[in-house]
């Protein structure tokens, strides 16, 4: 019996695939537990339904993301920070930071946690690698003065 899987099932598959089971396991195990639907025309069009739902989500994320890279690559913030001697900061320049001023002048919400750069402890330009999307990225610089 064909069925369509509405959770992950141990050797049998993942959620939403179709798959071939037994019609004693189907019926005695898989469809009291909630853990499959049978596969007639209304589930096999509610799943085709899914499925491009789904592609279409991943396409307008992927295509957002790429217009955000095109938007900032390249493209230099400057921050501002108190020094002590030799140009030292107080504490260093974070992510969360870049991340306010990429939102502030670009417009573009990006996660502290997406943007790769190294440690700001001094004044000068740093470059700093901003994860968007799955390969996709774009590297900024930032800039760090008084």
């Amino acid at each position: 019996m064909k069925v369509i899987l509405k959770a992950d099932v141990k050797g049998l598959g993942k959620k939403g695939q179709l798959v071939n089971a037994s019609d004693g396991y189907a019926r005695n195990f898989l469809f009291p537990k909630k853990l499959a639907a049978e596969a007639n025309a209304q589930t096999m069009s509610e799943l085709k339904n899914k499925e491009d739902a789904e592609r279409y989500r991943i396409a307008t994320e992927k295509a957002a993301a790429e217009k955000s890279a095109a938007k900032i690559n390249g493209k230099t913030i400057r921050l501002t920070a108190k020094a002590g001697q030799n140009g030292k900061l107080f504490g260093s320049v974070t992510s969360k930071e870049v991340s306010d001023k990429l939102n502030k002048e670009f417009g573009i919400n990006v996660d502290k946690r997406k943007i790769v750069m190294e440690d700001i402890k001094a004044f000068g330009t740093y470059e700093a690698e901003i994860k968007l999307y799955t390969g996709i990225s774009a590297r900024i610089y930032v800039n760090v003065g008084e």
